[in-house]
């Protein structure tokens, strides 16, 4: 299995690292940590040493209650990152759902436009589609950041949010946009509650079946320390790196093809020693293992 991006073909036969680079005042984690393009360029480079497969680049927080941030601040905060960070010989990813901002990426030589809003703005699936070959990544968002936890999803999401990603795949496949160039994002923490965002990473093979790869990104997410808080962690995002990490295996355990995170040298080791045991494990040690459960065996 392969992506297929501006520059890249990108083999999903393992999962791969997409590093993030938020070049914003407010992200809900870095947000003011590389404002200047040199602090910024420095974060990129130090992601690559720690073994990020890709880089993934927004100039707009997308946190719960952000506002929205002007086309030309945007651009201000993206383009002079992206016309550098294309010479690292690595992809490289933009965050971001404005048709203006994707075009000029393009134009850069980006690889990947990277939308929360699966191409629902006017303009967005015609950029993309005249492009010959750039990578697409299509997520799930409930409503805007502005509102979408303020009022979430109610119910089983899992169905609607399949539902959603089939359509948006659906829409850009039949704009010429080729199958190979598509991933899915369910959209970890955007409109959902804390019990939904683990019905989606529990029930993740059901969003499989739609026949993408999947990019799903849980790193220091608000469910994270929901479920940490009563363990006396502080509630910070910073505070988050052993439940991201746990989050990021278990969703490759359960098929996520890239993982989008902040802590890039934590995952890759942990992604690591799960490669390691998934080369050994083998049908018979399986079913010794079920044995032993059912206490069969002594």
């Amino acid at each position: 299995m392969f992506w297929q991006t501006t520059r890249y073909s990108i083999d999903l036969t393992r999962p791969r690292v997409m590093g993030i680079v938020n070049v914003t005042p407010d992200s809900f984690s870095d947000g003011g940590r590389l404002a200047d393009l040199s602090a910024a360029l420095n974060h990129c480079e130090r992601l690559l040493r720690d073994g990020a497969h890709i880089l993934d680049i927004g100039g707009e927080s997308t946190r719960p209650g952000a506002p929205p941030v002007p086309l030309e601040e945007e651009l201000a905060r993206v383009v002079p990152l992206v016309r550098e960070a294309v010479k690292f010989g690595v992809p490289i990813s933009v965050d971001t759902f404005k048709p203006a901002v994707m075009q000029a990426v393009l134009d850069l030589g980006a690889d990947i436009i990277n939308d929360i809003r699966a191409l629902g703005q006017p303009g967005a699936v015609e950029v993309v589609s005249r492009h010959p070959s750039c990578g697409i990544c299509l997520m799930h968002m409930h409503r805007d950041p502005l509102t979408m936890q303020v009022l979430p999803m109610q119910g089983d999401v899992v169905p609607p949010v399949r539902a959603f990603l089939s359509q948006a795949a659906a829409r850009a496949v039949s704009a010429g946009v080729a199958r190979g160039r598509i991933v899915l994002d369910p959209g970890i923490g955007f409109g959902k509650t804390v019990e939904q965002n683990f019905s989606l990473l529990a029930r993740q093979a059901e969003l499989l079946a739609e026949g993408f790869p999947l990019l799903v990104g849980w790193s220091r997410k608000s469910s994270l320390g929901a479920v940490t808080a009563t363990q006396g962690l502080a509630p910070e995002a910073a505070s988050r790196l052993a439940a991201s990490v746990a989050a990021a295996v278990l969703t490759a355990d359960r098929g996520a093809a890239i993982v989008r995170v902040h802590d890039v040298l934590e995952t890759v080791q942990a992604l690591a020693v799960w490669g390691a045991m998934r080369e050994q494990a083998t049908p018979d040690s399986h079913v010794l293992i079920a044995k032993k459960d059912q206490g069969t065996l002594g």
